[in-house]
């Protein structure tokens, strides 16, 4: 997944580079800054002694030390003083900067915080915006993974109206599956009742050959074919379901692969599908959307209201705390 948001210590992100939201010293200090010179020993101390500070808005790498990744990239993000001092402009640098600096070190994972956003007071909700925004404008041309590291929700202020509206969804919803025996178990969770118990009918009447001969078409046959009938691009898409090429590929080349159903929804929502059509492409994949958890129910509300931004999505599930798309 090409942008993770994880909650997590950044100074335990196992990946190729960290960034460090600093100080125009680059000496250290407090928050994030000090956490990583903490970590990593007075070894970085000393090699940013021999870098002659940083301005806001720009970036310099170093060695990582005792950091369980390659390198150290430092960033100063600006302090917030009303938005009417170029605040945007030194943030967006600070990102465009730091993600050039890992590609010239041909780092394959990066990890951010969200920079300025702590003791620099930059409002939470547009830093998270500018850091996802700008991140995403990188990714459409680099293959590189990148992760946006949280310590809690403070910076995911979705729309209150929207967790209010979802709640309700879920309250309307939430219902505990139960299920008569396992062969009923099988087709209701992966279709509708209807239909259910019209392949227990089949199946019972067919022989093991026959039935396996009227597979219909693989998850990745029908995701290729949506893809062309949208008219997209493969990296249109995948940079879309926010998926890596890796990953891609594997679905291209394989007909039979079964992804993680985060990455079945992912394609559903890229390709912008209706809900029964985003139903019955999860299904080629062996997963339905019931009423029996969170996470099917927040895809199917945004499913159902046509709204198909996925990093939205990703808001929400993680407000609710269910796994993310991609």
């Amino acid at each position: 997944m090409p942008i993770q948001i994880v909650r997590n210590d950044i100074t335990k992100m196992n990946c190729d580079a960290i960034v460090n939201a600093a100080n125009q010293t680059l000496l250290g200090g407090g928050g994030v800054d000090g956490a990583i010179h903490r970590a990593a020993g007075p070894e970085l101390l000393a090699e940013c002694k021999t870098m002659g500070g940083c301005h806001t808005g720009e970036a310099k790498i170093t060695g990582a030390y005792r950091l369980p990744c390659k390198y150290v990239i430092h960033t100063v993000g600006p302090v917030w003083r009303g938005g009417g001092h170029h605040e945007e402009e030194k943030l967006i640098s600070c990102y465009r900067n730091s993600l050039k600096l890992a590609e010239e070190y041909h780092c394959e994972s990066v990890a951010f915080p969200l920079i300025s956003a702590g003791a620099y007071g930059y409002p939470k909700e547009q830093a998270l915006q500018i850091a996802v925004s700008e991140i995403c404008k990188f990714l459409i041309h680099h293959d590189i993974i990148v992760y946006i590291v949280v310590f809690d929700k403070d910076c995911f202020q979705i729309s209150k109206r929207l967790i209010h509206d979802i709640t309700e969804y879920i309250d309307e919803c939430y219902v505990e599956a139960h299920y008569e025996d396992n062969t009923t178990r099988l087709y209701t969770y992966l279709f509708d009742d209807e239909f259910a118990e019209t392949m227990i009918d089949r199946t019972a009447s067919l022989s093991l050959s026959d039935a396996i001969g009227q597979i219909d078409e693989s998850f990745s046959e029908m995701l290729m074919r949506k893809i062309d009938e949208k008219g997209m691009t493969d990296v249109q898409c995948y940079k879309k379901a926010n998926v890596d090429r890796k990953l891609f590929s594997k679905i291209r080349s394989n007909p039979q692969y079964k992804p993680r159903k985060t990455t079945a929804a992912a394609f559903a929502v890229a390709l912008e599908l209706p809900f029964d059509e985003a139903k019955d492409l999860l299904s080629k994949a062996g997963y339905s959307l019931t009423h029996s958890n969170k996470f099917d129910i927040i895809i199917e509300y945004f499913l159902k209201k046509g709204e198909y931004d996925i990093f939205t999505i990703n808001e929400a599930l993680f407000e609710f705390d269910q796994v993310l798309l991609g």
